[in-house]
C-alpha cells in the first residue's frame, strides 16, 4: 500500500474517505490548509478548533496529520490577485472556493514532498469543480505525483457517507436532515446540497453562518471607509489577513454578502450554489468605485473584459494558465494610480459606495459642473457631434441612394 497526502478539512466527506483509505491499508498523512475560516467573522480564534481536526485525524487512524498556516499567502498570492481583476465569476460569484484550490494543491505537492509521498489524494467526487482545479494545479506543480480521487472512482452518495461515517464511529455534524456540503475561507464560505438543490426554494437560515439575517441586522447604516496604496486595500491600520477578517465582520453585521446563484459548473451541468462573502464583496465594491474614478474610458472598456475573462480562468482550474499570469502583469500596470479613499455605506444587506477621492483622480469639477464656475467648451460640442456622426451619417446616404436606385429599376 501507499503514502497519501490527503487533503483534509474534517468535514463528511474528507472524514469518510480518511476512514476507507486507512482502512485499505494506506498510510494517510492528513494536511489541513488554514485559510482563516475560522477568523472569518470572530477574528483571531484559538487554534484548538484546527487542533481538533488534527486530532480528529489521528483518531480516524491517520499515519500523520500537518496543520498549515497558509492565511496570509491566501490573501496576498490569491484573494488580492483576485481583487485587482475585480473577479466575479458570472458576474456573482468572487470565487472563494475556487481561488484556495490551487493553494491547496501547492500544499499538497510540498507536503508529500517532505513525506516522501508518490500519491495525493482530495474528496471531490466526480461532479465537482475542484476536482479539476486542485489535479490540474498537481499537474502543473509536479507531474510525477499520482492525484487520486476515491470518492470520484467509488461516488458515496450524501445519505451514504453519513450512514458509513455512523458505522464506522467517524463523527460529524451533518444529518439527513441538515446535510449541507460547506466549504470556507476568508474570502467567503459555500454551501450546497440539501434543500438547496431546489432552485425554486428560498435558502433556509440555518444555511447561513456568517450574515445576519433580516431581522438581527442593525437598524442604523454604518459607513466605513476603504483606503487602498498601490492597489493594497486598508482599513484603518488592518492589511491583508487581519483586514479581510474585519470586512467580514463589518458585513456580516449588516448582512452584507449573500449570494444565490445557478451557476455554469466547470464540468458542463448548471449547479444551485450559495455563497457569503462579506468581506469581498466590500472590497470588490471599493476596488470598482476607484478605478471609475482614476482609470480612462478605454481602460474600464478593455479591463472590464479582461476581468470577466480572469474570473472564468479561476473557476475552471486554470490558475497556472500563463494568460493568468499575463492578467496580473496587466492589472499591475495599474496599481500606481490605484490610491486612494472609498466610503462605503453598509445597510440592510447592500454595500453602496458614498462617496470616493484619489490623488490621480481623473474627475475634473470645473469641466463636470452644471453651476457658475462651468469650464466646459460647451460650443466645441457641436463639432465633435459632427465628426462623430459622420459614419452613420455616410452609412444612411449610402442605404438610401441604394433605395432609390432599386426603386427606380
Amino acid at each position: 500500500m501507499s503514502r497519501i497526502v490527503l487533503a483534509y478539512s474534517g468535514g463528511l466527506d474528507t472524514s469518510v474517505l480518511l476512514k476507507k483509505l486507512v482502512l485499505e491499508g494506506h498510510e494517510v498523512i492528513a494536511m489541513t490548509a488554514d485559510l482563516g475560516e475560522s477568523d472569518a467573522v470572530a477574528g483571531p480564534v484559538a487554534r484548538a478548533e484546527l487542533e481538533a481536526v488534527r486530532a480528529k485525524a489521528l483518531l480516524l487512524g491517520a499515519f500523520d496529520a500537518v496543520v498549515v498556516d497558509a492565511r496570509e499567502r491566501f490573501v496576498s498570492d490569491y484573494a488580492f490577485p483576485a481583487l485587482r481583476a475585480n473577479a466575479l465569476y458570472e458576474d456573482a460569484y468572487p470565487l472563494s472556493a475556487a481561488l484556495s484550490r490551487p493553494l491547496v494543491a501547492q500544499l499538497l505537492v510540498e507536503t508529500a514532498h517532505r513525506h516522501d509521498a508518490t500519491v495525493v489524494a482530495h474528496g471531490c467526487t466526480g461532479k465537482g469543480n475542484d476536482q479539476v482545479r486542485i489535479e490540474l494545479a498537481v499537474r502543473a506543480l509536479d507531474p510525477a505525483l499520482t492525484c487520486r480521487a476515491p470518492l470520484r472512482e467509488s461516488p458515496l452518495s450524501r445519505p451514504d457517507a453519513i450512514a458509513f461515517a455512523r458505522e464506522h464511529g467517524v463523527p460529524v455534524a451533518h444529518t439527513v436532515e441538515k446535510p449541507y456540503s460547506i466549504d470556507a475561507n476568508l474570502w467567503g464560505r459555500s454551501i450546497e446540497a440539501g434543500v438547496l438543490e431546489d432552485p425554486w426554494s428560498s435558502p433556509p437560515e440555518d444555511a447561513f453562518s456568517w450574515t445576519a439575517g433580516a431581522a438581527r441586522r442593525p437598524a442604523a447604516p454604518q459607513e466605513i471607509v476603504v483606503a487602498f496604496d498601490a492597489a493594497e486595500p486598508r482599513h484603518g491600520s488592518n492589511t491583508s489577513a487581519a483586514l479581510v477578517a474585519e470586512l467580514n465582520a463589518a458585513g456580516g453585521t449588516h448582512g452584507v454578502g449573500r449570494i444565490d446563484l445557478v451557476e455554469d459548473r466547470v464540468v458542463g451541468f448548471k449547479s444551485r450554489e450559495v455563497y457569503e462573502s462579506p468581506a469581498a464583496t466590500i472590497l470588490i465594491t471599493a476596488h470598482r468605485a476607484l478605478e471609475r474614478l482614476v482609470l480612462t474610458r478605454d481602460e474600464l472598456r478593455l479591463k472590464a473584459m479582461t476581468d470577466r475573462r480572469y474570473a472564468e480562468l479561476v473557476y475552471d482550474g486554470l490558475w497556472m494558465h500563463p494568460l493568468r499570469s499575463a492578467l496580473d502583469a496587466f492589472n499591475a500596470a495599474f496599481a500606481p494610480r490605484m490610491t486612494g479613499e472609498v466610503r462605503i455605506r453598509l445597510h440592510c444587506g447592500a454595500c453602496v459606495v458614498a462617496g470616493t477621492r484619489s490623488p490621480f483622480t481623473l474627475y475634473r469639477e470645473r469641466v463636470a459642473t452644471y453651476g457658475t464656475r462651468d469650464a466646459f467648451d460647451h460650443a466645441a460640442a457641436s463639432g465633435f457631434i459632427a465628426l462623430h456622426g459622420l459614419p452613420l451619417e455616410t452609412y444612411v446616404l449610402v442605404t438610401e441612394a441604394q433605395a432609390a436606385a432599386a426603386g427606380a429599376r
